[in-house]
């Protein structure tokens, strides 16, 4: 067995659409909430792809960037923010919350997953991008 692919188990089958499906569920409730909060589509345009932003730690080298990638990209942060949003009635926070949980919803739907140290294309959901033949 590849010695990459031993690091970088990934789910497959029924398990793999459930996760992804989840990720669309997760989208689709949040833009939902979203609109039924009222909040500002222009500072849903432009905060959507700022947690892709962590993707500039992959210039330092594979593993920091795997680590700032799956920071920006797990519900731990977003969930906080919603909580602190809604427990201090902050609109702001709670915008930010939204719109940060949409992107990791519907990155999730497209099979870009949680990254692994070996490398971007790695992730839990599978591999991404070009595959090159071995």
């Amino acid at each position: 067995m590849d010695e990459r692919a031993a690091e970088t188990g990934a789910v497959t089958g029924g398990v793999k659409i459930l996760l992804r499906l989840e990720g669309l569920t997760l989208f689709v409730g949040m833009v939902m909430l979203y609109a039924a909060w009222g909040g500002s589509w222009l500072v849903f345009a432009l905060l959507f792809f700022v947690p892709d932003l962590s993707f500039l730690a992959y210039l330092a080298d594979a593993r920091f960037g795997a680590t700032v990638y799956n920071a920006a990209h797990s519900y731990m942060a977003p969930v906080t923010l919603l909580t602190l949003g809604f427990g201090f009635a902050s609109p702001l926070t709670l915008s930010i919350a939204l719109i940060w949980l949409a992107h990791i919803g519907i990155d999730r739907a497209l099979g870009y997953g949680l990254k692994y140290a070996a490398g971007f294309g790695f992730t839990h959901l599978g591999r991404i991008g070009r595959q090159t033949g071995a």
